[in-house]
């Protein structure tokens, strides 16, 4: 069992109170002082200084494009893409049914984790150093942002196009999972009935298989909709112009 205090290493901050460091990384199957009140302290933190980094980088994106660039940051894939670069899982304390189904590596936990952390070093020394702490870790996230990045998500393109032409938003549906807890796979469906478009799409979580499966059926829509007409696919059927 490693030491929860020798994590301070990696994450660059000497705690001047390591017991809440070793909090941080407490889960709730360990013991009855566990880390969720700081993960909801770390959450906020994690908000406000990913705000502040884009804002900052970003001068001349608008609000709803800062929005979802921060959404797809401080979300839990990032967090524990972040927490795994860093080792976290080695220095969690869990509880024996979490560490025998895998816990310690399980994104869920190693991202909340995280959070944790960034809200004990809030509590330990203030804003500042959790912003510095918080802008060292993101920053190669956010050097790799581009204007791929900050353009609008598969899905929430897929419904403002949809939503442009009067037409049926999509039904999502889970239609397989794979694998055991922590290093499952998703299959989703993505489907337009009034177009017949459809499109199975994978990913690690059900979020990142929407994303896939949304991605698909852009590529469909703008296939079938090149010039605004709604088109069916079956044969001989003629589209009709979009109504204004």
């Amino acid at each position: 069992m490693f030491d929860p205090r020798l994590f301070a290493k990696p994450l660059g901050h000497e705690f001047a109170n390591p017991a809440l460091l070793v909090q941080a990384l407490t889960h709730r199957s360990f013991a009855a002082e566990h880390n969720e009140r700081l993960e909801f302290l770390g959450d906020a933190v994690l908000s406000c200084a990913i705000a502040k980094l884009l804002f900052g980088h970003y001068r001349s994106i608008d609000e709803g494009d800062l929005s979802r660039v921060r959404s797809n940051l401080v979300r839990q894939e990032a967090l524990a893409e972040i927490g795994q670069k860093l080792g976290l899982s080695q220095y969690l304390r869990l509880g024996e049914g979490e560490l025998r189904s895998g816990g310690a590596t399980r994104p869920s936990i190693v991202a909340d984790a995280l959070e944790a952390v960034f809200g004990a070093v809030l509590l330990d020394a203030g804003f500042d150093v959790a912003y510095a702490v918080i802008e060292r870790l993101y920053q190669p996230l956010i050097a790799q942002l581009g204007e791929a990045a900050i353009r609008k998500d598969a899905k929430t393109e897929l419904q403002e196009q949809l939503q442009g032409r009067h037409l049926p938003l999509p039904v999502y549906k889970v239609l397989a999972t794979h694998g055991a807890a922590h290093e499952q796979q998703f299959e989703v469906e993505c489907a337009i009935a009034k177009l017949q478009l459809r499109a199975v799409g994978t990913g690690a979580n059900r979020r990142a298989a929407e994303q896939d499966a949304a991605r698909q059926v852009l590529e469909q829509l703008a296939a079938a909709l090149p010039d605004g007409r709604v088109r069916t696919r079956r044969a001989g059927v003629a589209g009709e112009r979009r109504k204004s």
